[in-house]
């Protein structure tokens, strides 16, 4: 389930993760879940959402800042399960974006 608060208008950061999983997924729920649970207690982490189909995930998350993602990316936490990417993952994508203009629709 998507996690976002409600985003700023504009100039705010987005860091899109697509990637295709491998079979070895030892670690990888716990480590999820651990790394998700920190991201949502750092300065500047606006929130989160998802898509999976099969084995292939975009995961998108948002930020105040450039500085936040780089605080983020720095985390140990996060390095270490960054480290396990090559175990986890036959391919992933990792792009950070500046959010010029945002809207959002709900029903």
């Amino acid at each position: 389930m998507p996690f976002v608060k409600p985003l700023p208008k504009n100039n705010f950061y987005a860091v899109i993760f697509s990637s295709t999983k491998s079979n070895d997924l030892e670690g990888y729920a716990e480590t999820d879940e651990t790394t998700m649970a920190l991201a949502q207690q750092q300065p500047g982490y606006l929130g989160y959402e998802s898509i999976t189909n099969e084995n292939k995930t975009i995961f998108i998350s948002y930020w105040e800042t450039k500085d936040a993602i780089e605080n983020w990316r720095k985390n140990v936490t996060h390095k270490v399960a960054k480290a396990q990417a090559a175990k986890w993952y036959k391919r992933y994508l990792s792009q950070i974006c500046l959010v010029e203009s945002s809207y959002l629709h709900e029903v």
